[in-house]
């Protein structure tokens, strides 16, 4: 009962337009199973481990002690290794999903970390670029790959409700994948101390009808900011 009633209190900071734990997309539905996994799997073994030191204290137990060296073993050696083997099956294959899938419907824009702002270079058809600050549009209902780089120091790019966090590095250009199904508007933070003003290095992404994808890159590249999803 207590844990039930604490429960709450303690997601409460995983909620609101930056919660992880309020996916949006496949991917980051994948990465909050993930994250639940994790959590309860280590509450069984905090209890395990919590429930052995216990029962080394408890008298009278009509037993032998147990060996040291099944301790050693088990606990030290072959549960670790287990647990760890069956995480890295995991994300391996977690990964291998969330690579870029080439094609021609595939949306390609730019991600540029400064300190301390985004600038996000977006591709019309006819080949105008158009840049936009702190603000990244995007199309519902079509694979989007998110070139992410820095022009100065590493900042981390982070868009919790649509895709995984990765790093922006000087020089080496990160590539991410986002499938967002619907439209709406998804808020983004730099997640790497890059700064004085680290904290202020926010920045909105608009998840537009894909039948309007054409026309917001025309407002775009006419001077507008695209408007609402």
């Amino acid at each position: 009962m207590g844990l039930a009633l604490l429960a709450p209190l303690l997601l409460v900071a995983c909620g609101g337009p930056l919660s992880s734990l309020d996916p949006a997309t496949e991917a980051t539905a994948r990465i909050a199973g993930l994250w639940w996994v994790m959590l309860i799997a280590a509450v069984v073994i905090l209890a395990g481990v919590t429930g052995l030191f216990l029962w080394t204290f408890k008298e009278g137990r009509g037993s032998a002690p147990v060996s040291p060296r099944v301790f050693l073993l088990g606990g030290g050696l072959i549960f670790p290794m287990v647990t760890l083997a069956a995480l890295l099956v995991y994300a391996l294959g977690f990964g291998q999903w969330l690579l870029s899938r080439p094609g021609e419907d595939v949306v390609r824009v730019e991600a540029r970390g400064h300190q301390w702002f985004w600038e996000f270079t977006h591709h019309a058809a006819d080949g105008e670029v158009v840049r936009t600050v702190n603000t990244l549009h995007l199309p519902a209902g079509r694979p989007i790959e998110v070139t992410v780089v820095s022009a100065d120091v590493i900042h981390g790019f982070w868009l919790p409700r649509l895709a995984g966090k990765i790093d922006a590095v000087p020089g080496h250009p990160n590539l991410l994948r986002i499938d967002a199904a619907g439209p709406g508007t998804y808020q983004g933070v730099c997640v790497e101390f890059c700064g004085l003003d680290h904290a202020r290095m926010r920045f909105a992404a608009i998840v537009h009808p894909a039948d309007r994808w054409a026309d917001v890159l025309r407002a775009l590249v006419n001077g507008a900011e695209g408007g609402g999803p």
